[in-house]
Formats: structure tokens, sequence, C-alpha cells
């Protein structure tokens, strides 16, 4: 599996040796990969060349998150499974892929869509689990909240349904152990089950805390300033501001596919806030 160190990976690696399903992490940096020991944790560069097929052997799916491998690694990943006798391929892919050419306008979009087209062309079996608005974004927050309570950002009244890590990753877990192809060609939306704007977020996380955090809504062009001072490349900065703005239904669907896929309720933002409390502490 690619990602095993970021929030869903994490997740997904204890929820699969739950399960006693053996698990090869692939990572820059297995000295700080801090994963269970039950794990295998193997190096792996996601650079220009073809992946060794030493990673793919002995393995029965995969998954594939583009946060640790980016699009064009991702693709030679999944035709190197495909060569090596890789069964499945799970994609942990985005909510905003609407299978339209207005994919190609959006810069996350497009990434993950070049992905999944690889994938249905692989001849794997394959599932798609297209998550929504993570709530772990909010862990940005968390340096405005204990320092000055005024979180600043674009889109005030937009709306979004903050899907908990350990829901996606559930219903990749699920996925990556079907034996018997109910999730084989299956695309999956798993969000949050409500949706709130940034201060009901907020709201939730005072309540929390016992702190009366607020928004301060930006102008598309500060916000764009704001993320790109960060780091965020420009076209990805641009596809999260633009999101909610261009596509308000989408970007605030709650869906139920977590619940129909795992059999419990998907997790409340209350329940990721009440786990991850000490960051805004």
């Amino acid at each position: 599996m690619t990602g095993a160190t970021g929030n869903v990976g994490r997740s997904l690696v204890d929820q699969l040796l739950a399960r006693d399903a053996p698990v090869r992490a692939l990572t820059r940096s297995p000295e700080h990969a801090g994963l269970p020991e039950a794990a295998e944790v193997v190096r792996a560069e996601f650079g220009a060349g073809e992946p060794s097929p030493s990673l793919f052997e002995g393995a029965d799916a995969v998954f594939l998150n583009l946060a640790a491998t980016g699009p064009e690694a991702a693709v030679r990943l999944v035709d190197a499974a495909a060569k090596a006798g890789v069964r499945r391929v799970v994609l942990l892919s985005s909510a905003g892929v609407t299978d339209t050419p207005a994919d190609e306008d959006n810069a996350i979009s497009r990434m993950h869509a070049v992905v999944e087209r690889a994938i249905r062309a692989s001849g794997l079996e394959w599932t798609f689990v297209r998550g929504g608005m993570f709530a772990t974004n909010t862990l940005e927050w968390a340096e405005a909240i204990r320092t000055t309570g005024v979180v600043r950002g674009p889109g005030a009244a937009a709306r979004s349904a903050p899907v908990h890590e350990a829901d996606l990753a559930a219903v990749a877990t699920e996925a990556l152990l079907d034996r018997v192809g109910t999730h084989d060609g299956q695309v999956y939306l798993v969000t949050g089950p409500e949706a709130l704007t940034a201060q009901q977020m907020l709201d939730v996380i005072g309540a929390a805390t016992g702190r009366t955090p607020r928004y301060e809504e930006l102008t598309r062009e500060e916000a764009l300033a704001a993320m790109t001072a960060r780091g965020l490349p420009l076209p990805i900065a641009e596809a999260l501001v633009d999101w909610s703005a261009k596509s308000p239904d989408r970007a605030s669907a709650v869906s139920r596919d977590a619940e129909r896929v795992t059999g419990r309720p998907a997790r409340t933002y209350a329940e990721w806030v009440a786990d991850h409390a000490a960051a805004f502490a």
C-alpha cells in the first residue's frame, strides 16, 4: 500500500492488521514510518523509473493514494502491479471526479481521473473510494484557533460533509479484502453524515475545547495568496477555492456509501473532533 504514513493510511494499516491481513507499506523513509511491528515496511521511491516487481511479490491487492505518489507514479504502479499478477487495486480518489469533461477544469479532479482511467484500462479488478472533504483538512486551523481564535478562508456560506479518515479506511479495507467480487467495479462516494459550514465546524471544535473560534471570509484572491504562500501550487489552490463555488451541490453532498459498505453509520464531525481535540487545545 502507498500512503501508509498519512492519516488515512495509518488507519487503514490498523484496520487491515485487526482483520489479520498482511500489510506491506511502501514509504520513502521506513526509519521514520512509526507503523506497527506487524506491518512490513519497505523503502520505495516513486520517481520516474519503473517500480521494482519485488514490491508486489505475493501481493493480492494494492492501495493507491495519490498524495503519496502523484498521478504519474501511480499510473506506473498500476502497470507494474498488473504485470506482477496483482489481482485488485483500490484507489483513494476524489469526490470531485465526475466522469465528464468537467474533470479537466479542476486540477485535483483531473489528476485523479487520469489514474482512474488507467486503472479501468489495466485489466485489474478495481474499486474507487472517492473521498469528500477530509475532516483532517481542518487540522490546518489548529494554530489560528489556539493563537487568535480567528480562522480565515474562502466561502463562508459553503457547506461540506467532512469525512473521518477511519471511514475512508474502513471502506478501503472492505474493498481490499473482498474475495467474492462484491466491490469489483464499484465507485463509492464517502462523506461524513452531515453538511456543515466552516463556522459550524468551528462551533463543534469550540464545544470540545471550551474556545469560541470564529470564521472570517477571505476573497478568492486573498485565499489564493494565503494558500500559495504556504507552498500550495496555484492550480491546486484554485481547485480547492473554486470547488464549492462551482459545484455547490456536489461539494455539500452527503452519501451513505460508507454505511452501505461497512454496515455502520459514518462518523460525525463531532466524533472526529473528539478523536483530535488535543490538536486544538
